[in-house]
């Protein structure tokens, strides 16, 4: 498996104009055939820092999600609205504790 977290800093109160347009982006790549788990998540004291917590069958996965149109869509429709945008790739690799 692979992880993604992906953090978004919208402009100052541009925080639910992103979460209003990510219904389409979450349905969407839900449906993909190697998403595991695909969450959208804010802190209620930071509406305009948002995160997506992502989990992917293998990279092909991920690249594929890439990809899709309506990622592109989403992105497109960010430009403007966000300040930041940081993303994670965590790979499976477990570290073992001595």
């Amino acid at each position: 498996m692979v992880y993604i977290i992906a953090y978004l800093t919208a402009h100052p109160g541009k925080g639910a104009d992103v979460l209003s347009l990510a219904g389409p982006l979450i349905e969407g790549t839900r449906r993909e055939a190697g998403c595991i788990s695909y969450e959208l998540y804010h802190k209620p004291a930071e509406p305009d820092a948002l995160v997506f917590v992502e989990t992917w069958k293998d990279k092909a996965a991920v690249d594929a999600h890439f990809a899709e149109p309506h990622l592109k869509a989403f992105q497109a429709a960010m430009a403007d609205l966000l300040i930041e945008a940081r993303i994670e790739l965590v790979h499976p690799e477990k570290v073992e504790v001595l």
